[in-house]
Order: structure tokens, then C-alpha cells, then sequence
């Protein structure tokens, strides 16, 4: 049945294979490819549905150092803020994790896409995005891959779980011969040094009846500072700032210690003072200072894939292992109370460095001196300050990735099969090794209750004295650059670490052939089944987990993880039916059941087609259901430090009492619980489109999709506070009772009550009068309801999305006497992305909203004569909204002040194109070089006021213009 249609999207889409991967005369299996999206072999189903494949050329053109950046030349993988990378990484349990990265289809998550490697399952990362598993994907060799098969639709019929928006599956290489050897450098033409450098080498040969093909790849990247770049290196806004100003540059006076009620800036602050929203001047604090928008990054990865044939039999096994290594930073830790309240106190000693010569202390007359306990239970005289830690929290990870397949496959009669086993693991290290700091001996440093040896005195006959060593003076954190004051702080410092590991242990058999034959129409199918146990701990060191005995206080300040251990089994089989119908018309029917030992069964089906209405133009259309299982650190986590976002914009009752009325996104910290009664996620896709291929080289697709994307898994602290208006069991006076689930008022709101005589956490209260009653008596700046901390907030299936865009290609290549010219466009447009808005049933529409670009798309020209390649191409990332609404009132005042914002308090961020060049050349037959240049006219990302970056990390860079140089011996 091959046709014009047939061979075009064949040359245009499928794998083109280089005369240096024939391994010779080897006697051999006759092997028939199975495409991503079907476990039929020997069958092209790639017309039926909407299938991306990155050759091995393709891949080296891309200029690409690792898979995430290879990724990146796909619109499919681009929107929203599922996919990232180590740009996202930070040293918290809310950051990603430090060095690694994961794609997400579709914008739906990393955890809603399926990665796969020659077919079969990887481990995913021990420690978790947020509670999301998920795939590193730097773990994976670029070196080593053959190419990338990316289907951008619903496939658990095939696969099983996570296939919801798809899947990617890396092919390996196999069955070369010969050696060759690369070695690439690259970096920015600014002057800072962004280097990196990569090197790796291929071998195969032939072996028995066989072959052997090792591989061997290093990569290191230097990191990139906002300090580097003149559009990150300072705020976008003044009115940004923090009140927590570092303590090399002087806390700030807390204003409950001021006596006219304002926060007050010490003398000694080194940099220009900032009005606040109040009318103070205060030593502020901006986060870009400390901020690495690429860390730096080191990996080294080695594997082999041999393959021996016996008779109609062979044994194919692969293995690589690899080694990761980063480093991630978060702004410096703000400093608290014991109890991680606001505004720490130490003793009023700590400003006479402030008297002049006269012993007059004009900041220290203006305060209020109060008593306050120390942390040994003295009492002391002070008064209460704003501070962070000078050093960023950073954290150094180590992540080790192995994983080995041994399968054999062959024929039975005129059946195909194929069955393997797979061991894949991923194993993390974490330590902190700068910003850490112990909360109880800084309490005790303040105070001077801390020993030379590090350990907290002890009380004897009411006098403080150490056991060991001796009893050091107070830490004031107002005396700068004293080498005695600075000693005392380095003794309170920590280093909690963390360590996880997560296996897969996998068994797969498939069989495929021809099933029976009517009217000469061969019917054939594949059935299967696949046996896998999942493995995941996640264990942080004591001293970075909170616990409900000790008031749920990490004993580190702004540094917390949990703890998550669990295990499953699970249990599939699927069958796949193809039947050509006519020579026109094919089908592709296919069923799956899954058992997992934790939450149940489901049944997932897809059924597509094909059809050709003539030997230029076919259409396709498919149908299927998909889920995601909970993630293993979903169902098993225990109480993870973190912090919640509530957004008052959703919902109007709860921003009366927790907002002022406004509809601000308030962020606080919580402890997120695991819940094993979690129910899989479910998604019902839909897609359509159609091939016209009116000669050999043109090729023109478009294709509609669809996802309705249900019980999707999160924590909601909006409907959490929306549905504690009228459940008082949510609502706790102080800290949340062990086993319990809720939020947390502070001291002062739960001692009024309402018109009836009821406290905020007795069943009936009215919170509107509760909240009058608390501004009528205690006159608070922030006039709403007085939460204090730690919320515990339950994993639930919360939510709902609905996905549809349109995907299009095109493809047309001219052909000379001994060259050729191609022109390609790929092309995503979004046309809905509704989700329904936390803590209501109402939808909103994401499609043009902060980091939703309704248009993503890559043109590119390619030029190939003789030995030589040039491409030119453009990527377009539309614009979009601002997050004005998460922004604070006094930033929205500046925005409005500058006359950046339009009648509706809401800015466009503009649209992003860059070019890129590559060149390559083959200067002998051993001796290749190829140049690549990114960003070549030095494009600054649109400035985004939304984020304290100054930009969209997710689908901007501000890498600014870079160069790439490779060269390629083949021996």
C-alpha cells in the first residue's frame, strides 16, 4: 500500500539511517521496528496518529549538550510551567530539585507524560517536584541516543500509567560499528564565564554473532548569576523589596519594638534606604542578588548495548550508568523567633555600638525595651529585629541513575516476541553546606548562652555555664565585620542532608503477528502482559524535619523536607488489534487493564484511524483514556515542610476575611500530608487531523487535540480556608493537633469571639464578626483574620483541566544537481486551557495568562551541499499576560506610577523571536565540525513584573547570544 502520502511522511517523519551504523554481514533476526505508540512490529501506524521522530541527524543539528536542551526545539514541550529545568532548581522542598530537569507535554506535567527508554520504563528521581515524580531527564546520554519518538497523545492503552499527554521514548543506539569521537565547547559572548564543555566517544564492533557498542559522555557547565546580565542584575521594581535585609547590610527595628509603630532602619545599613507602604524607611532586601538562574551542573554517564543472535533468536541488553552533580541556591534564610514567628528579639546591648561620643543613642530612645525569655528560660531586656542570614541556602546534590535490560526476542512460528527484564534505579544525595543554621543555638547565641565547643550552655543555679569549653558573648547581629561576632554565628551553622532512592523492577512479555486474513486483509495484533514493582524512600536528616512533639519546628531555619517511603506492585495486560479495512482505510484498536496493589484497577482503550482520500491526503482521528496513578510520594509522603498558596481572587468570602477584600495570592508556610485513599487521575483525549503530501517533498499535517483532564491531584488551601468558613474541625487555635488536618489562627484572634460569645474554632461561629471584633480590639496593620503557621493540608484530587490546540507542520524540501534546500515550521496553537480555579467549581482560562502562550512556533531553513550544512531558524513564543494579580498592592501603585499597566490594572508581556545559525562541514572523511549560535542578535526576554526574576524562566532565557563549537573524529 505504499503511495505518495505514505512515502512523504515517511521521509519527512521517520528515521533516517546512517551508513555508519551497518554492522557488516552479521547474520541476523530480519527486524522488524516497532514506533512509539503501537507494540505491532512490522506495521507503519505512524499515519493514524501524530507522531514526532528526532533522528540521529537531526539530533547532532540541533547543537544540543543534553536531552532538555534537544527537547527545547519542540513546541509540544513548551507552555505553562510543567517542563523544566536546573534554572528552576533551589535548596527548599518547594524548589525542583538541583540539577535535574523533566519535560512535560502539553504544559499538563511532568508527571503526566511518559518517559521511556527503548520502550520500557525508567525510575524516576527520588526526591520529587513538589509531591510530582518524575523522570531527570539530564540523567539520560544524549551520546547515546539514536533518536526520540515523542507522541503528543493519550497512550495508557498501550503503556499503562502516566501516558496521559503522551509519551517520549528514547531509542539507544545499537548494532554500530566503528569509533568516533566528540568534543564540543560552548558559552555566552558576555564577559561573564557561562562555559561548558563536552566530550564523549562511541565504539562497536562486531562480537560472535553479535555486536557490542559502548558509549562514554562527560558534560560541565558553569553557572549564570543575575548578577551577570543587565536586565536581571537589579529589581524590576523598587517597591519589591523585603523587610529582612541581610545581616551584613543591619537588620532592621521591628516595628511592634518601635515606639511610633514603624520598622526602622539602623544607622549602619550600607545601602539606600527604601520608603515602605507605610511611610517608613527601612534597609530593604532584593532577592536578584542572590539569585543563579542556571547553577552549575557536571555529569558523567558510560553504558553499552549488546546484542547476540542465536538462530531466529536474539539477546539484546542494554546498560548506562551516570553521575550528576549541582549545586542549587535559594535566597538567604530569614530569621525568626523560636516558635518561627516574626521579629526575633535580642538584648537592647546589642545597639550601644550605636552611641555617639556623648553616650547618647537616639535609635535606642525611640524603642520600646521589653522583657523577653531567653531560650535557656532567662529573662532578658531587648527589643524585637528583621533580619536574614548573609549566605544564599545552598545545597550540593549528588544523583546516581543506573539502569539494565536484558530481553530476548525472536519468532515462534510466524510470531514475533519479545520479553525483558528492567532495573532501573535513581539514588540522590543532598547536603547543605552553606545558610543552614541551627534555630535553638542561634537563640542561643543572642542570648550568650552558647559554648565555644558549639553546644548549648545549661542552666546551673540559675546561671548559664558550659560543660566544655566556655561561655561565649551574645551575637549581635547589628555589629558588622567583627571576626569575634562572626565566629560566634559560624558555630550555629547546620548541614541537614537528604538522601533518596527510587527502583523499578520490570517484566514484559510481548508477542505480535498476523492474527487471521479475510479478502486477503491481514488482521494482526500484539498481546501482552508486564509485571512491575515500584520502590521509593526519600529520608532527610532529623534535623530537617518537622515534628509534631516539638510544635512542628524544623530545627533548621528556612530549611525543612519529609519523609516519604513507599512501595507497589503493580499488574497489566493489554492487546492491540491493526486492520487495514481497505486499502484505504486503516484501524487501530487497542485495550488495556492495569492492577495496582495500592489503589485498584482501571481499563483504559483507544481506538484510531486513518484514511486515505486519495494518494495525496489522508486523515486520522483517535480516541482514547489514559490515568496517571498517584505518584509514590503522593500516597506516602509524611507531613512535607513547604508552603501553600492561597489565591483570594477565586473565591470572594474567603478574600473578605483572609485579604482585605482583594484578590492577592498570600503564600504561607504548611505541611502537606500524604493521603492513600488518593483515586488516579483520568483523562479522555481526543485528536484530529490530516496529511497532504502532494508530491515526494511536501508535506503539510494539522492536528486537533483534546484532553479533558480530571481528578488531578494537589493541595488547595483556598477550598482548604473556603470550606473552614463552616467546619469548625478545620479551624485550630494555635497549632494543629497531631492527626489532625486544618488551619492554624494566631493567639490574638482566637481570644475574641463573635456576637454570640464563640471562639473562631467552636462550631458556628460567624468569622466576618470574629474578624471585626479582632480589628476593633487589636487595630493590626493587615486587617484580616490572623493565621499563624503550619497549616496541614491533605493531598486531594482537586482538580480539572481541559486542553485543545491544533498542532502544524510543514515540510518542503527542493532538491539540485548536488544540493538541497528545506524549509520546515512547526507549529502549536492553543486554543482553550481551562482549569477549574482552586477552591471553586468555576473554570478559568489559562490560554494567554501568565507563562500560557497561545502560539509557539519554530521555522527553520536547512541548506545541504556536498559535505556542508547551514540552518537558520527562528523561535516564536507568543505573548501573554502578566501576573499582575499575584503582585502586591505597593508594586501594583509602582506599575500604575510608571504607566506600565492599563485600565484594568493588568500588561501584556510581549512576544519572543530569536535566530539561531548551525553550520557544519565535514573537512575529511574522519574530521567533522560543526558551529552552532543561539539568540545570534543578543535578544533580552521581555521583561515580566510577575516574577522576582524579572523574567519568565520557564519559557524565556537570559542567556543573551551563545556560541557552540564541536568537532567529530571518526576513526
Amino acid at each position: 500500500m505504499y503511495n505518495k502520502i505514505s512515502v512523504a511522511i515517511a521521509l519527512a517523519f521517520s528515521v533516517n539511517t546512517q551508513a555508519n551504523t551497518d554492522s557488516g554481514n552479521l547474520p541476523a533476526v530480519p527486524e522488524k521496528i516497532e514506533i512509539t505508540g503501537s507494540r505491532i512490529k512490522g506495521v507503519d501506524l505512524e499515519g493514524t496518529q501524530p507522531i514526532t521522530i528526532l533522528d540521529s541527524d537531526a539530533i547532532k543539528r540541533t547543537g544540543a549538550n543534553t536531552v532538555y536542551e534537544l527537547l527545547q526545539t519542540l513546541s509540544q514541550v513548551k507552555g505553562g510551567s510543567g517542563t523544566f529545568s536546573t534554572s528552576e532548581s533551589g535548596s527548599t522542598s518547594t524548589s525542583t530539585p538541583a540539577g535535574q530537569a523533566a519535560a512535560s507535554l502539553r504544559g499538563m506535567g511532568p508527571s503526566a507524560t511518559l518517559t521511556l527508554i527503548n520502550g520500557r520504563r525508567v525510575a524516576p528521581s527520588s526526591f520529587a517536584a513538589g509531591t510530582q515524580n518524575f523522570v531527570d531527564i539530564n540523567a539520560i546520554p544524549l551520546s547515546a541516543i539514536e533518536r526520540v519518538e515523542i507522541l503528543a497523545t493519550g497512550a495508557s492503552a498501550i503503556y499503562g500509567a502516566d501516558a496521559v499527554a503522551g509519551v517520549i521514548n528514547y531509542i539507544l543506539k545499537e548494532d554500530y560499528d566503528g569509533a568516533e569521537f566528540d568534543i564540543s565547547y560552548g558559552d555566552s559572548f558576555a564577559q561573564s564565564d557561562e562555559g561548558k564543555i563536552q566530550l564523549n566517544a562511541l565504539y562497536g564492533t562486531e562480537l560472535g554473532r553479535g555486536n557490542l557498542t559502548v558509549f562514554a559522555d562527560y558534560f560541565k557547565r558553569n553557572q549564570l548569576n543575575a548578577s551577570d546580565r543587565s536586565h536581571t542584575r537589579h529589581p524590576s521594581l523598587v517597591n519589591s523589596y523585603s523587610y529582612l535585609p541581610k545581616l551584613s547590610n543591619t537588620p532592621n527595628i521591628y516595628y511592634y519594638s518601635s515606639q511610633d509603630g514603624n520598622e526602622l532602619a539602623a544607622p549602619s545599613c550600607k545601602s539606600a534606604l527604601v520608603t515602605t507602604e507605610y511611610g517608613e524607611n527601612i534597609c530593604a532586601y532584593y532577592p536578584n542578588e542572590d539569585d543563579v538562574l542556571s547553577p552549575p551542573f557536571e555529569s558523567v554517564s558510560a553504558g553499552f548495548m549488546f546484542n547476540q543472535t542465536f538462530g531466529e533468536h536474539r539477546l539484546k541488553s542494554d546498560f548506562f550508568y551516570s553521575k550528576t552533580k549541582s549545586t542549587a541556591y535559594s535566597s538567604p534564610a530569614a530569621i525568626n523567633q523560636l516558635d518561627d514567628s516574626e521579629g526575633p528579639f535580642v538584648s537592647e546591648e546589642a545597639l550601644f555600638i550605636f552611641d555617639d561620643e556623648n553616650g547618647e543613642n537616639p535609635l535606642l530612645s525611640s524603642l520600646y525595651i521589653d522583657p523577653f525569655s531567653t531560650y535557656l528560660g532567662q529573662e532578658s531586656w531587648g527589643f524585637a529585629f528583621d533580619a536574614r542570614f548573609d549566605a544564599p541556602r545552598t545545597v550540593e546534590v549528588e544523583s546516581q541513575n543506573l539502569r539494565l535490560v536484558v530481553a530476548l526476542e525472536g519468532y515462534l512460528g510466524d510470531w514475533n516476541y519479545e520479553t525483558g527484564l528492567t532495573y532501573s534505579q535513581s539514588k540522590s544525595e543532598q547536603e547543605a553546606v552553606a545558610g543552614i543554621y541551627n534555630r535553638y543555638k542561634f537563640h542561643a547565641a543572642l542570648s550568650g548562652e552558647l559554648c565555644s565547643t558549639g553546644e548549648i550552655a545549661s542552666l546551673v543555679d540559675g546561671v548559664a555555664s558550659c560543660n566544655g569549653g566556655n561561655l561565649l558573648p551574645f551575637y549581635n547581629p547589628f555589629a558588622v565585620n567583627d571576626a569575634q561576632n562572626d565566629a560566634v554565628l559560624a558555630l550555629t551553622a547546620a548541614n541537614p542532608t537528604r538522601s533518596g532512592k527510587s527502583e523499578v523492577f520490570g517484566a514484559d512479555l510481548n508477542i505480535s503477528g498476523e492474527l487471521f486474513e479475510v479478502n486477503d486483509i491481514d488482521v494482526r495484533a500484539a498481546f501482552g502482559l508486564e509485571v512491575r514493582k515500584e520502590k521509593l524512600s526519600d529520608i532527610p536528616s532529623s534535623d530537617a524535619v518537622a515534628d509534631a512533639n516539638n510544635g512542628y519546628l524544623v530545627d533548621v531555619f528556612g530549611f525543612g523536607s519529609s519523609i516519604a517511603n513507599a512501595q507497589r506492585t503493580q499488574f497489566g495486560a493489554y492487546s492491540e488489534f491493526y486492520i487495514p479495512v481497505s486499502d484505504a482505510l486503516e484501524l487501530q484498536l487497542a485495550g488495556r487493564f492495569d492492577h495496582y496493589n495500592d489503589f485498584g484497577s482501571t481499563f483504559n482503550p483507544k481506538i484510531s484511524a486513518s484514511y486515505r482520500l486519495d494518494e495525496t491526503m489522508l486523515v486520522r482521528a483517535g480516541w482514547a483514556t489514559s490515568f496517571r496513578a498517584p505518584s509514590l510520594t503522593q500516597a506516602g509522603v509524611k507531613l512535607r515542610t513547604t508552603t501553600s498558596t492561597f489565591d483570594c481572587g477565586a473565591n470572594q468570602a474567603v478574600a473578605d476575611l483572609f485579604c482585605e477584600g482583594d484578590g492577592t495570592l498570600v503564600t504561607v508556610n504548611s505541611l502537606e500530608l500524604g493521603n492513600s485513599q488518593l483515586n488516579a487521575e483520568e483523562s479522555e483525549s481526543i485528536s484530529l487531523g490530516f496529511a497532504w503530501s502532494p508530491t515526494t517533498e511536501t508535506t503539510f499535517t494539522v492536528d486537533y487535540w483534546q484532553f479533558d483532564y480530571s481528578d488531578v491531584i494537589d493541595t488547595n488551601m483556598t477550598a482548604v480556608l473556603g470550606r473552614a468558613i463552616s467546619d469548625a474541625t478545620l479551624r485550630h487555635c494555635g497549632l494543629v493537633p497531631d492527626g489532625e488536618m486544618g488551619i492554624s489562627f494566631g493567639e490574638d484572634v482566637c481570644s475574641v469571639t463573635d456576637n454570640r460569645g464563640l471562639r473562631i474554632d467552636q462550631q458556628g461561629a460567624e468569622l466576618n464578626e470574629i474578624l471585626a471584633s479582632y480589628v476593633t480590639q487589636f487595630d493590626p496593620r493587615n486587617q484580616s483574620l490572623q493565621l499563624y503557621r503550619d497549616h496541614v493540608i491533605q493531598l486531594e484530587n482537586t482538580g480539572s483541566q481541559d486542553i485543545k490546540g491544533i498542532d502544524l507542520k510543514f515540510d518542503q524540501r527542493w532538491r539540485f544537481d548536488q544540493s538541497s534546500l528545506k524549509l520546515s515550521l512547526d507549529m502549536t496553537h492553543y486554543l482553550a486551557y481551562q482549569r477549574n480555579k482552586p477552591g471553586t467549581d468555576s473554570e478559568e482560562e489559562l490560554v494567554g495568562s501568565f507563562r500560557y502562550p497561545e502560539n509557539i512556533a519554530r521555522v527553520e531553513m536547512n541548506y545541504d551541499v556536498n559535505d556542508y550544512y547551514v540552518s537558520v531558524f527562528a523561535n516564536y513564543i507568543d505573548g501573554y499576560d502578566d501576573d499582575i494579580e499575584g503582585l502586591r498592592g505597593r508594586e501594583i501603585d509602582e506599575l500604575n506610577s510608571l504607566g506600565l499597566l492599563d485600565e484594568h490594572d493588568a500588561r501584556k508581556v510581549a512576544s519572543w523571536t530569536t535566530v539561531g545559525i548551525r553550520v557544519g562541514a565535514s573537512l575529511s572523511e574522519q574530521l567533522h565540525i560543526n558551529v552552532a549560535m543561539d539568540n545570534v542578535f543578543d535578544k533580552a526576554p521581555p521583561r515580566v513584573y510577575g516574577t522576582a526574576r524579572g523574567f519568565d524562566s520557564i519559557n524565556h532565557n537570559a542567556f543573551g547570544a551563545t556560541y557552540r563549537v564541536g568537532l567529530n573524529y571518526r576513526f
